[in-house]
Parts: C-alpha cells; sequence; structure tokens
C-alpha cells in the first residue's frame, strides 16, 4: 500500500482514473461480502461505497477508477466495483486487494505500539490518612481526609477510564481503606506482564496541605530529569551490555518527556472543567518515591489543599471531585491517543 494524505488524496481522485480490467471476472455483493467478512454502505447517487471491518474502512468509488483508499490514508491498486445493469459487482482482483489491505491492516495493529495498561494510586490508605484538616462547612465542623478524598477521586478515574477503554487493563493499587506501602505500590506496577508493543503509564493521586493557610490550588509533579534511574529490562539486552547505558539513557530521556506530555495534558483538563475555581500552580519536577521508582512514564497530581479553607469547601462537594476526575482522565485519554496515533514515542521498549 501506498501512504497519501491531504489533497493529494483528492487529486488521485480526480486522476488517477482507469476502465476496469475488461472481462474480469466479478462477485455479487453477498459473494464479496462473504469472502472479506465485511459490511458494506453504497451511495448509488455518488456511486461511492465504504466497506468496514472491524475498525478499518475502505473507500472506493465504482468504476472508471483502479484504486481505493483504506482508513483515509493508504492507497489500495485494484480494479473498482463497477455497476453493470444497475446492479453493484466486485472484481475479483479488486476482492483480493481488499482482502489483502484489511489483513495487512490487522497486522500492523498488532506490532503497533499502545498503552495496554494505567495504574491508578490513590496516596496513603489503612493506618496512613495523609493530611486532615478540619474546617467550618455549612455551619458545621468538617474534617477532610487526604486518603478517603484521593480514593473516591481514583475510583471515579478508573471508572472512566474502564468504560472508554474495555481492552485495557486499568489497575487500581488499592480499593478500600488499607495501606499499600510505597514499594509495594511500583512494584506492582513495575510487575504488570506487557508484550513487547505495549506501554503503561502510572497516574498517583493525593491532595496537597500546608503550614500557610493561604497555599490553595492544584498541580501536576513528574519526575526531574535529573534524576538517574535504570528503566531498562536488562535480560532482553543480556548479548548487548556495552549498550545498555545508551539504550537506558534513551528511555529515561522517553519517559521525562511522556510524563511531562502527561502532567500537560492533565493541566489542560483541569484548565477546562475546573477553571479558576481553583487556582493553577503548574506542572513541576521532583523526586517522589512513586514517580522515582516506577519503571513507565509517570506523574503525581495534587488536587488542592487541604489546609486551605476555599479549597476545603470545594474538596466537600462531591460534584467537584467528579470535575477533579473527569480532568485527570480527559488528560490521561488525550495522552493515549497521541501515544497510539504515533505508534509510540519510541521504538525501545
Amino acid at each position: 500500500m501506498t501512504r497519501i494524505r491531504g489533497r493529494a488524496l483528492l487529486f488521485l481522485f480526480s486522476a488517477v482514473l482507469s476502465l476496469a480490467a475488461a472481462g474480469e471476472d466479478s462477485l455479487s455483493v453477498s459473494d464479496a461480502l462473504s469472502k472479506l467478512g465485511a459490511i458494506l454502505s453504497w451511495d448509488p447517487l455518488t456511486q461511492s461505497g465504504t466497506l468496514v471491518k472491524d475498525a478499518h474502512r475502505l473507500v472506493f468509488l465504482a468504476s472508471p477508477g483502479d484504486f481505493s483508499v483504506l482508513d483515509g490514508a493508504d492507497l489500495v491498486k485494484a480494479p473498482a466495483p463497477l455497476v453493470v445493469d444497475g446492479t453493484l459487482r466486485f472484481p475479483a482482483s479488486f476482492v483480493a486487494a481488499a482482502s489483502a489491505a484489511f489483513s495487512e491492516a490487522a497486522a500492523a495493529e498488532k506490532t503497533r505500539f499502545r498503552v495496554a495498561a494505567v495504574i491508578v494510586d490513590p496516596g496513603h490508605g489503612g493506618r496512613d490518612s495523609g493530611a486532615t484538616a478540619t474546617h467550618s462547612i455549612g455551619g458545621k465542623d468538617r474534617t477532610l481526609v487526604e486518603k478517603d478524598l484521593v480514593l473516591d477521586v481514583s475510583k471515579d478515574l478508573r471508572d472512566r477510564l474502564a468504560r472508554a477503554y474495555p481492552d485495557k487493563r486499568i489497575i487500581m493499587t488499592r480499593n478500600g481503606d488499607v495501606y499499600p506501602t510505597l514499594e509495594q505500590r511500583v512494584s506492582a506496577a513495575n510487575a504488570v506482564k506487557l508484550s513487547e508493543h505495549e506501554a503503561i503509564v502510572y497516574v498517583s493521586v493525593h491532595a496537597n496541605a500546608s503550614f500557610n493557610k493561604k497555599a490553595r490550588g492544584y498541580e501536576v509533579w513528574y519526575l526531574s530529569p535529573e534524576y538517574r534511574r535504570n528503566v531498562i529490562d536488562e535480560k532482553k539486552f543480556a548479548e548487548s551490555t556495552d549498550v545498555l547505558p545508551i539504550l537506558n539513557a534513551m528511555m529515561e530521556e522517553e519517559f521525562t518527556t511522556e510524563s511531562i506530555i502527561i502532567a500537560r495534558d492533565i493541566m489542560d483538563g483541569f484548565s477546562r472543567l475546573v477553571g479558576n475555581m481553583s487556582p493553577a500552580r503548574g506542572i513541576k519536577a521532583e523526586e517522589w518515591f512513586v514517580v522515582r521508582n516506577a519503571r513507565m512514564p509517570s506523574v503525581l497530581v495534587e488536587i488542592g489543599f487541604i489546609t486551605n479553607p476555599e479549597d476545603a469547601l470545594l474538596l466537600s462537594d462531591g460534584s467537584y471531585l467528579r470535575k477533579l476526575s473527569e480532568a485527570i482522565y480527559s488528560g490521561v485519554r488525550e495522552f493515549i491517543a497521541k501515544f497510539e496515533r504515533t505508534g509510540g514515542f519510541t521504538a525501545v521498549r
């Protein structure tokens, strides 16, 4: 298949037209669809049709023509279907070329980098309550507890991701009021089995606290690029130990870049959904345990300051917590779309 884009595609539709191969055997619609395992959408007015198989679409114009277009980008060269006595027929060579194109697209999907899992890590839990603060809310004293707030947000985030990506693993480091240690959280994330063309991302959710009661707002942290760590599986390169440092440095840089992209996408989500309800504190670099030990792109999200009366009022509202989880979700989803659209940002995993 030949890759084409934009105006070149329109040019080809008008310029690359020829008669179908004379006398070639042709198949009826039902026979062609049976061989292809596809669904046909046909417009007799424009003499155009679309064959759909799985998530792939092959668009064609009835003869004269000798090509069709797969997924808006790939040129499939073969005599186009034609209308004979008012009936649509499919040249055998077109059916063969379409079948090969669908098969090639399916095979390419299996070797294309994709995000296979998302780790959602609600901070603290169990005996570790995290930050706490008591405020007068609605005329009553209310104590906000970090471990409860972040679990609430994380569960909603998990559910949103699970609905959007039934084919991906959405993994919580805790689903209730329990305390997995930092080491257990990271070890569980690093132990997730991935194929050669699969990736994983880590999102840790926390709430902030400060002695300065005026401090408020949300922020996203990623690992400082200056922090050196081992992120590559040495077993995969046992016979190439001389290049291990180079590969590891490449992967460190790749994970840092991807973490920054996730952080920016999440901050964009906050900007859209939270707006000026709480101030944006930006994205920052730090060497938090979970982001420095997770061998994958990872970020730590601070949803607001429990110790600030204005943030506390917001964090006590369930609808506001839903806005926070939706903002994080939209950022993760935007990152996944970018990653999978480009087939991954690196060729070494």
